[in-house]
């Protein structure tokens, strides 16, 4: 269970996760996705997000506000039994039963200068234009 100040979210074994007005007691949403049960779930510091972690071997990241699912983080091998975001929101960390801790990056620019490091061919103009992929 986590919560910020209007809203309240939890998370349980029929692999969704909840959020409900805190005021009223009324459910809002249901976050669908998970294949297997909710171990955790986590509000962002600014409450824009949440990130669930799971039986299914994931962690996802959802719109706290609409319930969408933002991404999926599948870098375990194993149940991911925890997942938290740093007091920045820059980072969000995952512990899974295949014995390691990840470290994963939210920050969009980050996660750009990270893909332009990795490139390792040049596209042509039609991989370009198909791609939509823009000249830096």
């Amino acid at each position: 269970m986590a919560k910020n100040d209007e809203r309240i979210v939890t998370a349980g074994w029929d692999n969704t996760a909840k959020i409900w007005d805190t005021q009223t007691g009324t459910e809002l949403l249901t976050l669908i996705g998970h294949g297997s049960g909710i171990f955790s779930v986590t509000y962002s510091s600014n409450g824009q997000q949440i990130v669930t972690s799971s039986v299914d071997n994931t962690a996802k990241i959802w719109d706290a506000k609409m319930g969408q699912e933002l991404f999926t983080l599948t870098s375990h091998d194993d149940v991911v039994r925890s997942a938290a975001y740093s007091p920045d929101g820059r980072r969000i960390m995952t512990s899974s039963s295949d014995g390691t801790v990840k470290i994963h990056t939210t920050d969009m620019d980050e996660l750009i200068e990270i893909a332009k490091s990795r490139v390792t061919c040049q596209l042509t103009t039609e991989e370009k234009e198909k791609y939509g992929v823009l000249d830096w």
